[in-house]
C-alpha cells in the first residue's frame, strides 16, 4: 500500500535567468523518480531549439486570453509583452495519477499558485549573487540590453519575495541544486500530514491479519 496515492505538486521558481530550466532538466535526469514536467503555455515566439508541446505550448494572444476568461489556468502572468500560464487541467490529471508534477514558473505565477493550492511545495531558486544572474542573461544572447535590464530590475523586486516559499535553493552548481531539490521532494513525502491517513489504514490491515 502506498502512503501517498496522490502526486506532489512541486513549484520551482525564481528570477528570470536564474537557471530554472537547467536545474529542472538536471533533476529529471536523476534516476529513481516519478517526475513529470508541466508544460507551460505562452504567447512568445519559440527560441531556437524549443519544441511546441515540449518546452512550451505556443499559442496566439487571442487563444490565451480566451483561456483566461474561462479560468483554465492554475496561474498566468504577463511580462515583456507576452503571456505565460499553466493549464490547470493538465496538472490535476497528472496529480490524480500519482505523478510528481514539476512547475517551472516565474515568481508572479508561483504566488498565484500559492493562493490557489494548499498542498504544493514551493522552491525558490536563487543565484549566488546578482552579478552571476546578469552574466547568465547575457550568455543567452537572445535579448537586447534593454530587455536584460528590465529582467534585472524585476529580479531585484522578486528577491525579497523568497520568504513566501517553503525552501530556498541557491543555484551555485546545477547538480548540487538538483540534489537539494530531490532531497526536499523525498522529505515532503515523508511528512506525517501527507501520509498519516494511509498509514492508519495500513495499521488496520496489519491488525486484521
Amino acid at each position: 500500500m502506498k502512503l501517498n496515492e496522490r502526486g506532489l505538486l512541486i513549484v520551482l521558481s525564481g528570477p528570470s535567468g536564474v537557471g530554472k530550466g537547467t536545474v529542472r532538466k538536471a533533476l529529471f535526469e536523476m534516476e529513481g523518480h516519478d517526475l513529470v514536467y508541466s508544460t507551460s503555455m505562452t504567447t512568445r515566439p519559440p527560441r531556437e531549439g524549443e519544441v511546441d508541446g515540449v518546452d512550451y505550448y505556443f499559442v496566439s494572444k487571442e487563444e490565451f486570453e480566451d483561456r483566461i476568461k474561462n479560468d483554465a489556468f492554475l496561474e498566468w502572468a504577463q511580462f515583456v509583452g507576452h503571456y505565460y500560464g499553466t493549464p490547470r487541467d493538465k496538472v490535476e490529471e497528472q496529480l490524480k495519477l500519482g505523478k510528481e508534477v514539476v512547475l517551472e514558473i516565474e515568481v508572479q505565477g508561483a504566488l498565484q499558485v500559492r493562493e490557489k493550492t494548499s498542498d504544493a511545495v514551493f522552491v525558490f531558486i536563487a543565484p549566488p549573487n546578482k552579478e552571476s544572474l546578469y552574466r547568465r542573461l547575457l550568455r543567452r544572447g537572445t535579448e537586447a540590453n534593454e530587455v536584460i535590464q528590465k529582467r534585472m530590475d524585476k529580479a531585484q523586486r522578486e528577491f525579497p519575495l523568497a520568504h513566501k516559499y517553503d525552501y530556498i535553493v541557491v543555484n551555485d552548481e546545477v547538480t548540487n541544486a538538483a540534489d537539494r531539490i530531490m532531497a526536499i521532494i523525498r522529505a515532503e513525502h515523508a511528512k506525517t500530514e501527507r501520509s498519516i491517513h494511509k498509514y492508519n489504514q495500513l495499521l488496520e490491515v496489519l491488525e486484521d491479519e
